[in-house]
């Protein structure tokens, strides 16, 4: 099930070339994005008009882009400016091309009717373009459906399991119960997902941070918005310092985002920030190292359990309470899918 009148991440920044594109599938669709040389985005449907071949197996010529096929060339609205051998392309040679645009480092693209592309509906993902954070840009290719990786964010309680000994540290992650609520900025829609966890011990990647000789209070505070990004912000404190003493306190900001491939493949774009003056290239290196260990231990649970959910598709699961975020998020995910497909019957209706 997929929303289309939403922002999807693309890219990071970085991965479009200056004077190349890039070519990836959102929703099943084959895109190529790049940049022209005023720093123009264009998004372009990867697909010539001609004889459907890709345009990434061509080659770009200026802001253009030309069939590696026949040779039609396209420029950065869609519309084909030449076609060798005629004088004039005709009217209708043209591809399809999507609202684009880009807020810290991400380019998303906006899949569904272009007249509702929303900015307030990009999600606020600060830390990826703020002067005291700081990270290393991650990026991972799941085979595995959008929303079983969506159920494993909006359940924490897995990090005392899947990730003991990265992220997690301690069993009292899964016994601390979250508190949810909707988001309420304007423009956003989705679930905050708070979870407090007492005088734990710290997890063995706080140490590439700061070195902490106590056990520590962690917290796990994060807004999950359609259609599938986390924000969060997330450390642990000495216990014997005050709530709002922050001193000695690990203090990291995550921005996570899962757009669809296809119906059973997933890009996952991540980052996790730590604040401080300046970069530490050792700091940077060994968190986004943890990361990335952890993160495979969940791109390993969630492909073994999408291998059993297919080997069994009917074979029911017991719910139980900590799937109560993302039961929730699911049910808003159908819920703006149905308003989508309403609306769209309605529109062709009144045709």
């Amino acid at each position: 099930m997929w929303l289309r009148n939403c922002w999807y991440v693309i890219a990071w920044e970085h991965e479009i070339p200056a004077d190349g594109f890039v070519a990836r599938t959102v929703l099943g669709e084959p895109l190529l994005v790049y940049r022209t040389a005023a720093g123009r985005l264009a998004v372009l449907e990867d697909r010539c008009c001609h004889r459907q071949a890709p345009l990434s197996k061509g080659r770009r010529e200026g802001d253009c882009i030309r069939c590696g096929y026949h040779g039609l060339k396209f420029d950065a609205d869609g519309a084909c400016v030449e076609v060798p051998g005629m004088e004039h392309p005709p009217q209708a040679a043209r591809v399809k091309t999507y609202p684009v645009a880009e807020r810290n480092k991400w380019v998303f693209v906006w899949m569904g009717d272009a007249a509702r592309a929303d900015l307030a509906m990009l999600p606020d993902n600060f830390s990826c373009n703020a002067a005291d954070w700081h990270y290393q840009p991650g990026y991972m290719h799941y085979e595995t459906p959008y929303l079983l990786i969506c159920d494993n964010l909006l359940d924490f309680s897995h990090l005392s399991y899947v990730h003991e000994k990265t992220l997690g540290g301690s069993t009292a992650i899964a016994l601390a119960r979250p508190s949810i609520e909707a988001v309420t900025e304007p423009g956003q829609r989705g679930l905050r997902v708070s979870r407090h966890v007492p005088n734990v011990p710290a997890p063995p990647y706080y140490s590439k941070i700061k070195q902490l000789s106590t056990n520590v209070d962690r917290w796990f505070i994060y807004d999950f918005l359609l259609p599938g990004t986390l924000l969060m912000r997330s450390g642990g404190r000495p216990v014997a310092d005050a709530p709002d003493n922050l001193r000695h306190a690990v203090q990291l900001h995550s921005c996570q985002t899962l757009t669809p491939e296809t119906a059973t493949t997933t890009h996952y774009f991540f980052q996790q920030a730590y604040q401080a003056d300046a970069p530490d290239a050792g700091v940077t290196a060994g968190i986004y190292q943890s990361l990335i260990a952890a993160f495979n231990e969940d791109r390993d649970m969630i492909t073994a359990q999408q291998r059993n959910l297919m080997s069994a598709p009917g074979a029911p699961m017991l719910p139980l309470y900590m799937d109560s975020a993302l039961v929730q998020f699911r049910r808003l995910v159908e819920a703006e899918a149905v308003a989508e497909a309403t609306a769209e019957a309605g529109g062709q209706g009144g045709g």
